[in-house]
């Protein structure tokens, strides 16, 4: 969220990360998030030297890593000269591996925040961690201008609590810290009260101890040294605890009854014997920090200064949609698949229901392609087309690219991509220009020597005639296996019959004008299209003419161009050159 401009405290470079110069740095990756009303890019690096190498200038590390490398990658930040502060968030790290951690900080002049912290927060500056909650929770404990009152406690979720209650008793936090509430946390209640009492802003600051440990006689200590002359308000939770006859194990590590000196009520007494102003019970606290403020602003030590208005937090888009608060077009439309249930669907099919019929690749493509669930001779006929188109040799140019792509090194998609790209109108496109000149002469009613004809004299060749190597006297098997089958299960094959009778017409021209097995799949898909009684003119118009055939044969043949690639890389194939004696060199 924008925040007032103010100099940054102990902790207040943290910042310089959300910086527009680092966009101009160039990394491997990024994280985006908000800041404030925009999207900025939040650099990642493989390291944390790395890190502080392109950011001198940031001095706050915050280590959300778990508890099994919290110690490593926080010990190697502290190793950074440029790193003051490292915040660490996992809990349950080895307290003997946090011991060793405070010993290398406090040689160091460097502070830890945790283990076990939700971090800090300098109100109208900046926050570390997850410090204060959510938008709505910085703006009603008034977070977003400072306050007068320094704040410390060892637990996150009570520190939210008090930002509010001090935001209601006083003008609201200057700064707030969890420590953490592990038996030993990186820094003490005490640290943070002394720091406050050299930050002019603060003038007084509230303590929330816990049952267990003896953090809290540091500060009774400071306090009756003198070392601290601020007003304190200390409260110290667990009082509960000599209600139990047995020792009680609160929600934090350090937060346990032992000793008579550990209890909440001995130190409440220490603490208000040294100097420090303490309520009688917890409801208390806040009636006695608003007693405190009142009386520096009645000394004149605290000028409440207006209330500025919040600025401005854009509501995120997700949460003003479930309050029905806007509307969002959407961008993509999906009317073959839904994801967002309990299993995918094809089709309103669930993936349970497809398994559980034996639905096969070809139910897949009836489902996906075309929005429907086709008779048994219908997705029969498509696994053969499959089948029968899957490969036709390596010397094809979709073979013979992806070979040679698959020799030079390159990865199974890259060889894939390379042969499906010279799929057109000279290598498979055919089935497509087959149904639609087919499809489009049966409805004008033209002979098939008027097809042919027409089709000349647009300067057009008949997709699906013609074969390479084919010929009237050597049949395609491929061709007689689908007629076959087409004849013994379709209702009709009124296309393929138009197509057999321009095979005759052109056959007189060239023996080896037959029909292919192009033409075949694109005059039996005519047929089973018309034949099924699922789908309507206008549907089947749009079929033929958006690419849905062509698709079967993109398809079929990328198994085989799979199978030509890994063929290759299995048969350690050297890269391909192109023999001398096979160009001819011209000018």
């Amino acid at each position: 969220m924008p925040t007032s401009p103010r100099t940054p405290g102990r902790y207040g470079q943290a910042g310089q990360l959300f910086s527009k110069q680092t966009q101009a740095i160039f990394y491997n990756w990024f994280q985006k998030v908000f800041f404030g009303p925009e999207e900025v890019a939040i650099p990642q690096y493989g390291s944390i030297a790395e890190a502080v190498e392109h950011h001198p200038r940031a001095d706050v590390l915050i280590n959300m890593s778990s508890f099994r490398s919290a110690f490593e990658s926080s010990l190697e930040a502290l190793q950074q000269p440029t790193i003051r502060t490292v915040a660490i968030i996992a809990e349950g790290v080895p307290e003997r591996d946090t011991k060793k951690l405070i010993a290398v900080a406090q040689r160091a002049n460097k502070v830890i925040l945790g283990p076990a912290t939700v971090g800090g927060v300098q109100a109208g500056a900046f926050k570390v961690a997850d410090a204060a909650g959510t938008l709505d929770n910085i703006i009603a404990c008034k977070l977003y201008r400072p306050g007068s009152v320094g704040f410390v406690s060892k637990s996150g979720g009570m520190s939210n609590e008090l930002y509010n209650v001090i935001a209601r008793a006083a003008d609201g936090i200057y700064e707030g810290i969890a420590i953490g509430g592990d038996a030993y946390p990186g820094s003490t209640l005490s640290d943070h009260c002394l720091r406050y009492q050299h930050i002019p802003g603060v003038k007084m600051i509230v303590v929330l101890g816990e049952i267990g440990g003896r953090d809290e006689y540091s500060l009774v200590k400071a306090l009756e040294a003198g070392a601290i002359t601020k007003p304190v308000v200390a409260w110290v939770s667990g009082t509960c605890a000599t209600l139990f006859q047995t020792e009680v194990q609160f929600g934090h590590a350090g937060a346990k009854s032992g000793g008579a000196d550990e209890s909440a009520q001995a130190k409440n007494a220490a603490l208000r014997a040294a100097g420090a102003v303490v309520p009688d019970s917890f409801e208390d606290l806040e009636p006695t920090i608003k007693r405190v403020y009142d009386e520096l602003v009645g000394a004149g030590t605290i000028v409440p200064a207006p209330l500025p208005p919040p600025p401005s937090v854009p509501e995120d888009l997700a949460a003003a949609k479930r309050a029905g608060r806007v509307r969002v077009p959407t961008h993509i439309v999906s009317s073959i698949c839904d994801d967002r249930g309990e299993e995918p669907t094809f089709n309103g099919e669930s993936m349970s229901a497809l398994m559980e019929r034996g639905a096969t690749v070809a139910d897949a493509i009836g489902l996906l392609w075309f929005k429907r669930r086709l008779p048994p001779y219908a997705t029969r006929f498509i696994e053969m087309c499959v089948v029968l188109c899957a490969d036709h040799g390596p010397c094809v140019s979709g073979a013979h690219n992806t070979i040679v792509t698959a020799r030079a090194g390159k990865d199974l998609i890259s060889s894939l991509v390379s042969g499906l790209l010279t799929i057109g109108p000279r290598f498979g496109g055919a089935i497509d220009g087959a149904a639609q000149h087919f499809k489009e002469a049966v409805e004008q009613g033209w002979e098939p020597d008027e097809f042919v004809e027409t089709m000349k004299r647009r300067g057009v060749r008949v997709p699906g005639i013609g074969h390479r190597i084919k010929s009237k006297d050597n049949r395609d098997k491929r061709v007689e296996l689908l007629q076959r089958y087409a004849r013994e299960r379709f209702p009709s094959t009124r296309f393929l019959d138009y197509a057999i009778e321009v095979e005759g017409y052109t056959l007189q021209k060239a023996a080896n004008l037959v029909l292919n097995v192009d033409g075949c799949i694109g005059a039996l898909f005519l047929d089973l299209l018309h034949s099924v009684g699922m789908f309507a003119k206008a549907e089947i118009d749009d079929i033929v003419q958006i690419g849905y055939l062509n698709g079967l044969f993109v398809l079929a043949r990328a198994i085989g161009l799979i199978g030509h690639c890994l063929d290759q890389k299995r048969l350690g194939q050297p890269l391909y050159r192109h023999p001398w004696d096979d160009v001819l060199y011209t000018k």
